[in-house]
């Protein structure tokens, strides 16, 4: 172990990985602040709602087929620690091929989606007027969206963090250049704000492929006409890994929801002060998430090329980083948590709700970056069957906590949510560390069944 710490290559590695994965993420922030701000500037709160409501939709769904850039993340990392450029150039076809048919399924049913929905929400009439326009614009950029997921997935899997990095960084710039030609210059309004993102879209899925024509011509994978008429072969594999990680997905989803609308019943303050503070959550997550990218990335590496040592090495040098990022971020909530909600609300109400619950986001660090680095080492294992079961084991978790600490009101929100997230990693620490005795956790995915 020392000797890891001491190879200075291990640790340039990992950063070569996770920092352009976290300066991308960056941008994320900032284009949902540009959204905002250029929306919020027009005549009518509702224009605001419905871009704010319309866009919730379009992410989440999105988000719940993030499973796409995961398991491609996985598969192409295990092709290329095995040389295999046939198997490399499979897996970029075969989830490209997906991400089309799921944008098409999506493109075909949005209207009764987007009914269903509404019949849950107490919106008004004309916040719900624009969020269908806005989602009914935008999900005509889903063929686009998806094939990005694959494009990142699969380059990272090849060992490349910068392209999907530039291909993160222009996508959003595009879409802030253009929010603000469409909504301020042209006054398009709502539909300039959707239009905006999916031109965006597409212009990082131009790009995208770009990087993928030259990462294929360096790497000499075979012709990909010649692998068209393989597309189906194996899909069964990556159907089955979609599957597992998707169903994670939804189970991680619907802790996050439950948390959002049961604070709500718990006062206006209380709602802003959650927000504000998930902004936290957020801030952790992108800077845990490029650590993760990098630990799916190598470990998928030395799981192809079935290499014991080199994954020693990559949790080593991966958990090292990840438990510094983790401290310092431990020290700025504990000593500027309350400085970053003044930055955040200016109201006092708010702040003084935040800052009573600020504690339990100073264990979040700590308590989370186990749950993110192993979520990476199991997506690099292409294991998404342990995922999903200790998902499932953390989310009872998170609803029998709040339901037995109920009396607490929202700090029992707070506890069970730091609870979701120790039992995210203990569940896959536990799994991984019998794999790892066991000498089985370097078996291929095919054996995992």
């Amino acid at each position: 172990m020392l000797n890891a710490l001491r190879d200075m290559s291990l640790h340039r590695q990992v950063f070569a990985l996770a920092l352009p994965m976290v300066l991308s993420n960056i941008t994320v922030p900032l284009l949902g602040l540009v959204d905002a701000a250029v929306i919020g500037h027009l005549d009518q709160a509702w224009y605001l709602g419905g871009v704010a409501v319309g866009s919730t939709m379009i992410n989440v769904t999105f988000w719940l087929l993030g499973f796409l850039r995961m398991a491609t993340t996985g598969l192409s990392a295990q092709a290329y620690g095995a040389s295999d450029k046939s198997a490399q150039a499979a897996v970029f076809l075969q989830g490209l091929a997906l991400a089309w048919l799921l944008a098409l399924v999506l493109i075909i049913f949005h209207n009764p989606v987007a009914d269903l929905v509404f019949q849950f929400s107490d919106a008004s009439a004309e916040v719900k007027q624009y969020a269908a326009q806005y989602f009914s614009i935008r999900i005509w950029g889903a063929p686009a969206a998806l094939a990005n997921f694959v494009i990142i997935g699969w380059l990272l899997g090849s060992q490349n963090a910068r392209l999907p990095m530039w291909l993160l960084i222009v996508t959003n710039v595009v879409n802030i250049v253009l929010d603000v030609l469409f909504v301020v210059g042209l006054n398009w309004k709502v539909q300039g704000a959707a239009l905006a993102s999916v031109i965006a879209d597409y212009s990082g899925l131009a790009l995208g492929l770009w990087f993928v024509s030259r990462q294929w011509l360096a790497q000499a994978l075979p012709p990909w006409r010649e692998k068209l008429g393989t597309i189906c072969a194996g899909t069964g594999r990556l159907l089955k890994l979609n599957r597992d990680i998707f169903l994670r997905s939804l189970c991680l989803q619907l802790a996050f929801t439950f948390m959002t609308f049961q604070g709500a019943t718990l006062g206006d303050d209380i709602v802003a002060a959650n927000a504000v503070l998930m902004s936290f959550l957020m801030l952790v997550s992108y800077a845990m998430d490029g650590f993760a990218y990098a630990m799916e990335a190598m470990v998928g590496k030395a799981i192809g090329a079935r290499n014991r040592q080199e994954l020693g090495r990559t949790l080593v040098g991966t958990t090292f980083w990840s438990l510094v990022i983790s401290l310092l971020l431990t020290l700025v909530f504990v000593f500027g948590g309350g400085a970053i909600i003044a930055l955040i609300s200016d109201i006092p109400a708010v702040q003084q709700e935040a800052a009573l619950y600020l504690p339990w986001l100073a264990a979040v660090p700590l308590v989370s970056m186990w749950c993110f680095l192993l979520d990476g080492i199991f997506i690099g294992a292409t294991r998404g069957r342990e995922m999903r079961n200790s998902m499932v084991v953390a989310t009872s978790s998170f609803f029998a906590l709040w339901w037995l600490l109920s009396d607490w009101g929202n700090h029992a929100l707070w506890a069970a949510m730091l609870g979701f997230l120790a039992m995210r990693g203990i569940g896959l620490s536990v799994i991984f560390a019998y794999q790892w005795q066991k000498n089985i956790f370097l078996e291929p995915f095919s054996a995992n069944k």
